[in-house]
């Protein structure tokens, strides 16, 4: 593992400020309407009610919630990154000691509003620590696997295993609260994919006199190759080079400005691809 003052400082403030904000999240929304967000907070919660309701014993957020993320963090310093993995860490452990030590404050009581709110607060603190390279943990580990090994993007499957969650939920302690959940992890789900694209893929095709200009830029910028092909002008009668390349919707922002820098007459046409098939370069996660 390689460490980088500037960076690594940087990605500390992200990590810590998410954590707390999840905390936060966790004693004001969750907790007051009481919700399961699913994956590992939402599994923790349930089995701390599970343990005051049936065995009348009150067990300290951070054990349960560290003892659930044992096997994720496995899997994350097996076959995601070391670096990624430690960062995760530090969100993990510093959510749950936050969570035992703040005090709780109801905004509302209004169910609706906590599960919409909550989830999208919910879904901003995830997006900031996948944007350093970081996790929340629990199925956030499994849905960075499954993205890295089938190159896709995967949280709507995470949506789908976190159901189960809130069915023992709904079994145990009514199905309204269950129910709303739902709608908790769905408002968190959107709110990852508009802000996380890093598996979301995008279209190039970009209409230019100076194709391997264009080339060597989208190269430069995101390591992506592309596929030159003949083109003629209809209206002008003029020949043309079209060049053609997939890239992450993350990078979207900077292939944009490299291509009307290598060509500022460039007409560029950007589209989201629903599918891919093939050999697509991923950044390695560190």
């Amino acid at each position: 593992m390689k460490f980088e003052a500037k960076n690594d400082l940087k990605r500390i403030v992200v990590v810590c400020f998410a954590a707390l904000m999840m905390a936060l999240n966790i004693k004001t929304f969750v907790r007051a309407g009481g919700l399961y967000p699913g994956g590992a907070t939402g599994l923790t919660l349930l089995v701390q009610r599970s343990a005051k309701l049936f065995f009348h014993i009150a067990i300290p957020y951070t054990f349960v919630n560290v003892l659930l993320n044992a096997v994720p963090i496995y899997i994350g310093f097996r076959f995601i990154g070391k670096k990624f993995t430690l960062y995760s860490c530090l969100m993990i452990v510093l959510t749950s000691v936050l969570t035992d030590m703040l005090p709780g404050y109801a905004i509302t009581y209004d169910t609706l509003l906590i599960s919409i709110f909550g989830g999208m607060i919910n879904g901003l603190a995830i997006s900031l620590c996948l944007a350093v390279n970081a996790t929340s943990g629990g199925t956030d580990f499994i849905a960075i696997y499954l993205s890295d090994k089938k190159g896709i993007d995967s949280w709507n499957m995470v949506l789908g295993l976190n159901v189960i969650i809130l069915a023992a939920a709904g079994v145990l302690f009514g199905w309204d609260k269950a129910l709303y959940s739902i709608i908790f992890q769905y408002a968190s789900t959107q709110v990852l994919h508009e802000l996380y694209k890093k598996y979301q893929q995008n279209t190039v095709l970009v209409v230019t006199n100076h194709a391997r200009d264009v080339y060597e830029a989208i190269a430069r910028v995101c390591n992506h190759s592309a596929t030159i092909m003949e083109g003629e002008g209809s209206y002008e009668h003029r020949e043309r080079k079209v060049v053609y390349s997939v890239i992450s919707s993350a990078e979207i922002k900077k292939v944009m400005k490299a291509i009307k820098e290598a060509d500022p007459h460039a007409f560029v046409n950007v589209m989201k691809t629903e599918q891919l098939s093939g050999r697509f370069y991923q950044k390695p996660t560190d």
